[in-house]
């Protein structure tokens, strides 16, 4: 579970990565390089998209890493000796020993 919400992680990060690089800025930033935004994005252009795609990736990218966090603190609870093999498992070896009212008749 924890190797399907990392990779989510890391495909979250790109997104909100590429979300936050698109959005205008002081300067133009990537967005010069995809071309006419505002034709792609409808007449209000890409900032209510871009903010409220960059928002939803977020608020995902905070709640994954969460679940993660949670999931490695679990996992983190156990112990090596929970793990390991419990003594009543193991049997112990059997050794014959006379006891002590059997006597010996070669002395």
């Amino acid at each position: 579970m924890t190797s399907i919400l990392l990779i989510a992680q890391i495909v979250l990060v790109v997104l909100l990565t590429i979300a936050v690089l698109l959005q205008k800025s002081s300067s133009i930033g990537l967005g010069a390089y995809s071309g006419s935004n505002e034709s792609v994005f409808g007449a209000k252009g890409p900032a209510s998209f871009l903010a409220k795609t960059t928002f939803f990736l977020g608020f995902l990218f905070v709640v994954n890493t969460i679940t993660l966090g949670y999931f490695y603190g679990q996992a983190r609870n156990e112990s090596v000796v929970d793990t390991m093999v419990k003594p009543t498992d193991i049997a112990a070896p059997s050794i014959d020993v006379p006891s002590p009212n059997e006597t010996n008749s070669s002395h």
